[in-house]
C-alpha cells in the first residue's frame, strides 16, 4: 500500500531538502528504530545500549511513538532549533490541541494505553511525559549529535549534487529508491503499515527530511507534507553507532600530513567548493586528478573531508574538525 503525493509546478519549485536538524522529528525517528527489527547489523548495539539506559518515563513516551503507525505531533514538531527550546514548546502545547492530536492518533492507533486519556487535563502527567521525552533525548540522540550533524550534511551535499546535474526529478527519483518511485506528477511512498492514501500538496511545497535513525520511508502530513528517509545510505553501517571520537584523538597523526602546501591548497579546495568530484577537485586544486584522490584519502583517514560516492564519482566536503583546523592554520 502507497501514499501517493500529487505535485503541481508550483509544489515542483518548492522541493526542498531540510537544511539543518530537527531535533524531536529525528527523535521520534530514533524511538520507533529502537522498538523495530530492521537492519540489526547497523542498529542492533545501539539498541542494546540505548534500552539498558532509558528511565522509566523514557519508557512511557515510547507507548506513544510506536514502531509502525502515527504519532502525537504534538511530541515531534518538524521544527529547526535547540533541543531546549523545543521541548519547552512541548511543555506549553495547549490542552486543546494535546487533546486533538491525541483523538487523531486514536484513529489509527486504537491501543493507546488508557492514562493517555487523561493526559490533556492532568498537568501531573503532563509533565511527567515532558520529562520522559528529555530523558529519551539524552539517551538516544544526544550521544551521537556531532554525527548526526554530520550524516545530514553529507546527505546535503550529495542531494545538492543531484538537484544541480538531474533537477528535481533526479532528486526525487534518488533520494530514496527503495521506498519512493516518482511517476510525475505523483510520489509514491510506500508504507509498512498498509495505509493506501492520496495527499494533494496544492502549491504548498514538499519537503525532504534526511535523518540518521530513519530505516524506511516516514510521511509526516502536515504543511509542508515531508518525507523523511535514511540519510546516506550507502555509508558504512559503524557510522552511525560508533561512539563519537575526541577531536583531539582524530587529528592528533592528520595534523603532520597537513603540513604541506599541496594538501593544504586541497583542504581549503574542498572547503571553498563543498560537494565538489575529485576530478572537479584536481582542476581547481592545480593537480593532477590521481594525485587529488591520494590527498582527499588522507584528508579522509584524518577525519578532515567526507566522501560520498555518487555513481562514479566521490564527493567531497568539508568536516566540523577540518574546518577547524583550516581555521586555526589560516589564522598563522
Amino acid at each position: 500500500m502507497v501514499y501517493r503525493i500529487h505535485f503541481t509546478v508550483q509544489d515542483l519549485a518548492r522541493t526542498r531538502v531540510a537544511e539543518a536538524p530537527m531535533p524531536l522529528h529525528e527523535l521520534e525517528l530514533a524511538a520507533r528504530a529502537l522498538q523495530s527489527r530492521s537492519q540489526p547489523a547497523r542498529l542492533d548495539a545501539w539498541r542494546h545500549r540505548a534500552r539498558a539506559q532509558l528511565s522509566v518515563q523514557a519508557r512511557v513516551v515510547l507507548a506513544l511513538m510506536p514502531a509502525v503507525g502515527c504519532s502525537p505531533g504534538f511530541l515531534s514538531p518538524t521544527k529547526v532549533g535547540a533541543v531546549e527550546e523545543l521541548l519547552e514548546q512541548v511543555r506549553s502545547t495547549p490542552r486543546e490541541q494535546v487533546r486533538a492530536s491525541l483523538l487523531e492518533t486514536a484513529h489509527c492507533h486504537p491501543s493507546l494505553p488508557a492514562w493517555t486519556r487523561r493526559l490533556a487535563d492532568d498537568a501531573s502527567l503532563f509533565a511527567e511525559l515532558c520529562t520522559g521525552l528529555s530523558d529519551l533525548h539524552t539517551c538516544l540522540l544526544a550521544p551521537h549529535a556531532a554525527q548526526f550533524t554530520e550524516r545530514l550534511a553529507a546527505d546535503r551535499t550529495l542531494r545538492l549534487h543531484q538537484l544541480l546535474t538531474g533537477g528535481v526529478e533526479q532528486l526525487l527519483t534518488q533520494a530514496n529508491p527503495q521506498w519512493m518511485r516518482w511517476n510525475p506528477p505523483v510520489l509514491e511512498v510506500r508504507m509498512v503499515n498498509g495505509a493506501d492514501r492520496d495527499l494533494y500538496l496544492d502549491g504548498e511545497g514538499f519537503l525532504l527530511i534526511p535523518s540518521m535513525f530513519c530505516t524506511r520511508a516516514i510521511v509526516t502530513d502536515g504543511r509542508p507534507v515531508s518525507v523523511s528517509y535514511p540519510a546516506c545510505p550507502d555509508q558504512r553501517p559503524s557510522a552511525l553507532i560508533a561512539p563519537a571520537s575526541v577531536p583531539g584523538q582524530a587529528c592528533s597523526s592528520g595534523v603532520s600530513m597537513l603540513l604541506g602546501r599541496t594538501r593544504t591548497t586541497v583542504l581549503a579546495t574542498i572547503a571553498e567548493h563543498q560537494g565538489c568530484s575529485t576530478k572537479e577537485l584536481a582542476a581547481r586544486a592545480g593537480i593532477a586528478p590521481a594525485s587529488a584522490s591520494e590527498h582527499a584519502t588522507v584528508l579522509r583517514e584524518a577525519g578532515l573531508i567526507r566522501s560520498l560516492r555518487h555513481r562514479n564519482s566521490m564527493l567531497h566536503s568539508l568536516t566540523p574538525l577540518g574546518r577547524v583546523l583550516l581555521n586555526a592554520s589560516q589564522g598563522g
